[in-house]
């Protein structure tokens, strides 16, 4: 697999080693986000993030996770490139600026099915001791038929015990415990939860700040004024449970998916999924080797389309065999008993396309079946006679009679 099997639509991202585009997939021309690494230009840490993030949506087929398509290494551009499902609806992020400049609030339903979806795809996470560690509005992507994915899995970590140390993600996203510095685990991701639903309330962060100093005060101490009264209490309560300074007492994934107010706006009820966490991909000393190590893909299978001027000669061809076999069929079962009636004459003598068909010797003919009274007694009688099918009286018809 190379590049040259897409075709590159637009950009939709950049960051310093990647840039993430919109494709066109030539196999079976749909679409999707291709992801391109500059992995030569990467140190060894960052090498292993590229590797792991194709690791871990490998791993997982949720609903609410951006989901794998392949991977592999272009030797033309010398880059690794991870396709991706594309999401029609954009980012979160986009969508906040869109009512910032409107004036508007998103809806209370909107949100509740954003918070719905994106836990349960966080739970799938955690399910596997993952942490994804960046979750932010401009990870949450978005369909034009109402899905909520979580995406960009490139610092999230796999534990053991789901206990970290290393400092990671956005400041204004980021737990009390990454901005002091200490352990942390699954429940670092639902603070980030709180952070985004926060601000796809309010239009704004929960914690602003005008440097750094000023805006990690506020994150330790957990001080962020109420989302707009427009919003139910409800939806403030669950917020406020996952934006708690203390881990111990902020929610977890399945706790949220069942306090009563988030029962009840849940349209219906998913089971868990079991997901088996693919082995650590390697990388390998001769880059040229790296496909080899990386996941198979994961495409939808889709039956090939044809056009018409593909498919009608061939349809035409089929039906004419059909046709002409059922002819010849009906001509070889066509017994005694069938020519020896009167209907069995009738078909006989009658064709396709209903032409004109010239008969000798007719009267004696009929003689065999008591129609003595529409054919002259002379048996030697050769007067020429015309059967037709008339377009609305299925009877035989002797013109002169």
């Amino acid at each position: 697999m190379s590049l040259k099997n897409f075709e590159i639509l637009n950009e939709l991202g950049k960051g310093t080693y990647s840039t993430v585009y919109k494709v066109k997939r030539l196999t079976d021309e749909r679409i999707y986000a291709l992801k391109k690494v500059r992995i030569l230009s990467l140190k060894e840490k960052e090498k292993r993030n590229a590797l792991n993030e194709i690791r871990i949506l490998a791993s997982i087929n949720h609903p609410n996770i951006i989901s794998y398509k392949e991977a592999f290494f272009d030797d033309e551009s010398r880059t690794l490139c991870l396709v991706l499902e594309y999401a029609d609806g954009g980012d979160l992020y986009q969508r906040i600026l869109q009512y910032q400049k409107k004036g508007k609030y998103m809806s209370e339903s909107f949100i509740w099915n954003l918070m719905i979806q994106i836990v349960r795809g966080l739970k799938a996470l955690h399910d596997l001791n993952i942490l994804h560690r960046d979750l932010k509005s401009a990870n949450v992507f978005l369909t034009k038929s109402g899905e909520v994915k979580i995406g960009d899995m490139n610092v999230s970590k796999v534990s053991k015990d789901c206990i970290m140390h290393t400092q990671t993600g956005t400041p204004y996203y980021a737990s009390p415990e990454v901005w002091k510095d200490i352990p942390y685990d699954i429940k670092s991701d639902v603070w980030s939860l709180g952070c985004v639903l926060y601000e796809s309330a309010s239009l704004k962060p929960p914690f602003q700040a005008e440097n750094m100093e000023s805006l990690y005060k506020k994150v330790i101490k957990g001080e962020y004024n109420s989302i707009p009264k427009i919003f139910s209490i409800e939806l403030s309560h669950v917020i406020y449970g996952m934006l708690q300074v203390n881990p111990n007492y902020r929610f977890s994934c399945a706790q949220i998916l069942s306090l009563p107010s988030v029962v009840k706006h849940m349209d219906r009820n998913i089971g868990d999924n079991e997901y088996s966490l693919l082995q650590t991909i390697k990388f390998p000393k001769n880059l040229n080797m790296i496909s080899k190590n990386l996941p198979e893909p994961n495409y939808i299978q889709m039956k090939p389309i044809r056009n018409k001027s593909t498919i009608m000669p061939n349809v035409r061809k089929d039906v004419i065999m059909m046709r002409n076999a059922s002819e010849s069929k009906s001509r070889k079962n066509l017994g005694k008993s069938d020519v020896e009636s009167p209907g069995g004459i009738k078909r006989s003598f009658i064709k396709e396309n209903y032409k004109l068909i010239h008969m000798h010797r007719v009267g004696q003919i009929l003689k065999k079946y008591s129609a003595k009274s529409l054919v002259p007694k002379n048996d030697n009688v050769k007067e020429s006679v015309y059967l037709r099918k008339p377009g609305t009286n299925r009877s035989l018809v002797l013109p002169g009679y």
